[in-house]
């Protein structure tokens, strides 16, 4: 026992009752909150997501795992198959871009840092609705990307991007490339530049000083920020809804569709914890690889 919770002789401090008494009331707020408004939502789809369909909408409780069994059909796995692919290639290309942004901004000035912060959060003061809209003013056939395009002579006829999976990646990217920035920027400041340094010293070619010094060293902004990415573009909606069309569904549009256009609240509500299943499995398996990785005195 801990000697701040103990008296001399070992028995309890008389004012341990009192701390945990403390300590209770502070947590019961936040665990009624969390109660009230996610697990006990979460308890109520999985439990329609067991149920029937009505014949005009709605729930009938009749319980069976034919909801399950349906998401296992080829049209709906090739729906998960897409999103997956859409979200990962998003996510290494938030990657890609945002790796170079935070270490730029890493390494400029501290009365510079704020700005160019400031700079990528910006978005984030405008609707993430009405930011898509504009997306669709610029990619559609006689919008900006074509009419510039155009005008310079690199193209004769416009491009159809606009309702295709790269316009989806586009606004994937746009959307979410912050998320990534900013882990990535936190853990690359606190990056110590003689390590890097020491590496130059040691005539280390430029791949090397990368792949060896700066990305193990930035592993756990590069892992949150692959994080904050690749599940909100897994389950997004707007995007390919309003960029996408209906070339290009993904799952959050299933979810959508089976909600609010057919009805189907326990077919949807099934496909939703499926998706929570697959994302929860990842994430688990990653950081049982993780731990397993960084046990001291193991083999690797």
């Amino acid at each position: 026992m801990s000697p701040i919770l103990s008296s001399h002789d070992g028995e309890p401090h008389p004012d341990q009752p009192r701390k945990i008494s403390c300590v209770a009331w502070l947590l019961a707020p936040p665990l009624l909150w969390m109660g009230a408004f996610f697990f006990l939502p979460l308890l109520l789809v999985l439990v329609i997501s067991f149920a029937s369909r009505g014949t005009y909408g709605g729930v009938e409780w009749s319980f069976s795992l034919a909801n399950y069994a349906t998401v296992a059909d080829p049209l709906y796995l090739k729906i998960f198959l897409h999103s997956l692919v859409l979200a990962l290639v998003a996510t290494v290309l938030c990657l890609v871009l945002g790796f170079p942004l935070a270490y730029y901004i890493a390494r400029l000035p501290v009365r510079w840092q704020g700005v160019w912060l400031l700079l990528v959060m910006i978005p984030f003061w405008t609707n993430f609705l009405v930011r898509t809209y504009a997306w669709i003013f610029m990619l559609r056939t006689e919008g900006l990307l074509n009419s510039l395009l155009i005008g310079s002579g690199l193209i004769d006829k416009p491009l159809e991007v606009l309702f295709s999976d790269t316009a989806v990646l586009i606004g994937l990217v746009y959307g979410y490339l912050p998320f990534m920035v900013l882990p990535l920027y936190a853990a690359i400041e606190r990056l110590p530049r003689s390590v890097v340094e020491a590496a130059w010293d040691l005539y280390a070619p430029a791949w090397a000083v990368f792949w060896r010094v700066i990305l193990p060293l930035t592993k756990p902004g590069v892992v949150a920020g692959c994080i904050l990415v690749f599940i909100p573009s897994l389950g997004a909606f707007i995007t390919p809804d309003l960029l996408g069309g209906a070339r290009s569904m993904m799952v959050g549009n299933l979810i959508q569709h089976e909600y609010l256009v057919v009805r189907d609240w326990p077919f949807g509500s099934a496909v939703s914890f499926v998706l929570m299943g697959l994302v929860l499995t990842g994430l688990m398996a990653y950081l049982r690889t993780e731990e397993t990785m960084n046990k001291p005195g193991e083999e690797r």
